[in-house]
């Protein structure tokens, strides 16, 4: 008899067979106290939510540890303070990107 399941690989963060989840985060420093879960989804869902930030010129961080985490949430309900350090480093992280796409941009307009 044929084993068909696939063993895992050493690196779940590098696995592109594994199924595609996907979570979005909003965080409105004047209204909210924490970021927000705002989507979330597998599949085609996460393909969408994936899609949408595209078009939107939203940076995409993979993790997909935190993914998982993420999850398990509520939809609109602020994340857990055990996760405040680790969304604080993905939120800093997407507003160095948007710094340096202003920079770049600002340097195209000036030309």
């Amino acid at each position: 008899m044929m084993n068909n399941r696939r063993e895992p690989r050493e690196d779940p963060e590098k696995d592109e067979l594994a199924d595609k989840k996907a979570v979005a985060l909003k965080y409105d420093m004047e209204k909210n106290l924490a970021p927000k879960v705002v989507a979330k989804g597998k599949g085609h869902v996460a393909e969408n939510i994936l899609d949408a930030a595209r078009k939107g010129k939203v940076p995409v961080y993979q993790n997909k540890s935190l993914v998982n985490m993420l999850m398990a949430l509520e939809l609109d309900k602020e994340i857990p303070a055990e996760l405040y350090t680790t969304v604080a480093e993905i939120l800093a992280y997407v507003y160095r990107i948007d710094q340096r796409r202003k920079n770049v941009n600002n340097e195209f307009s000036s030309m």
